[in-house]
């Protein structure tokens, strides 16, 4: 069983960009905490109906929006998924037989420094436009710190139901 990891404190006062980002760094060592230390089968196995719902499906699927909301919209990234999307809507969730979760794992947390990064570049009112839809960094930042914590909430489940780890 995987040990409680030092997460990220959060700060209770300071700025909105510490606090925002303090929160969302807090939610994706979580991701980390509750998808690490299980085999590849573990990490692949559905215990809900949906087939997609698994530790390694919701991983991949974080690292598509890590890429998509920060790397795409607010970094102007080419989106290499859109096409693939447009053919099958869960292609981020159906993860290939041969992509072992530690390398999940490592392409989720490099792909989150790449946001970090991102962000570090921007002010929080600045605007970004994208498909003719404009958002400002501070409502990507609270998206993400929802589209985060709703998946930590879903993997918390799943590791519940596979080996028994629980904890928040």
């Amino acid at each position: 069983m995987t040990e409680r990891p030092q997460r990220p404190e959060v700060p209770l006062t300071g700025g909105e960009r510490e606090i925002l980002t303090g929160l969302l760094d807090y939610h994706r060592a979580t991701v980390a905490w509750k998808a690490g230390g299980l085999t590849e089968d573990q990490a692949r196995r559905a215990h809900l109906p949906s087939e997609l719902t698994t530790v390694a499906g919701l991983v991949a699927h974080l690292t598509l929006n890590e890429g998509f909301w920060f790397g795409v919209v607010v970094g102007s990234e080419e989106d290499t998924w859109e096409e693939i999307l447009e053919q099958d809507p869960d292609a981020e969730f159906r993860v290939p037989a041969d992509t072992k979760l530690e390398t999940l794992l490592a392409d989720y947390e490099k792909q989150c420094a790449h946001s970090r990064e991102i962000v570090a570049k921007h002010g929080l009112d600045d605007e970004v436009t994208h498909k003719a839809e404009t958002f400002n960094v501070r409502w990507v930042l609270t998206h993400m710190i929802e589209e985060t914590a709703r998946h930590v909430g879903h993997l918390d489940v799943l590791r519940e139901l596979t080996d028994g780890l629980t904890g928040e």
